[in-house]
């Protein structure tokens, strides 16, 4: 099993989106938060996932949802490190993060 290390920009993301959705539906915040964290968890067990659109990096899907979940394993292969939490709808291009 691999640790799962969440980066300040990961945080940022995921509590961005979640005080969206809240915003208007604190329930339906609530289930999205749950299944992205549980995503993000399972990608220590198993770090399922495709090439991601920034060199070294992964994209695994948070099923039910349109978000995305952008990570990288260390060298060692030991740790995931989540780098961002991006919603599908975005304007995403090749080797760049969405702004």
């Amino acid at each position: 099993m691999r640790r799962v290390q969440w980066s300040l920009a990961a945080l940022e993301d995921f509590r961005r989106q979640i005080a969206h959705i809240a915003a208007d539906d604190p329930d339906a915040a609530a289930k999205v938060a749950r299944r992205i964290r549980e995503t993000g968890a399972a990608l220590g067990d198993f770090a399922t996932g495709h090439p991601g659109r920034v060199a070294g990096t992964y994209e695994k899907s948070v099923t039910g949802y349109r978000y995305i979940i952008a990570y990288a394993l260390t060298n060692d292969q030991t740790v995931v490190s989540i780098l961002h939490v991006i919603h599908a709808s975005r304007d995403w291009q090749d080797e760049r993060w969405p702004e």
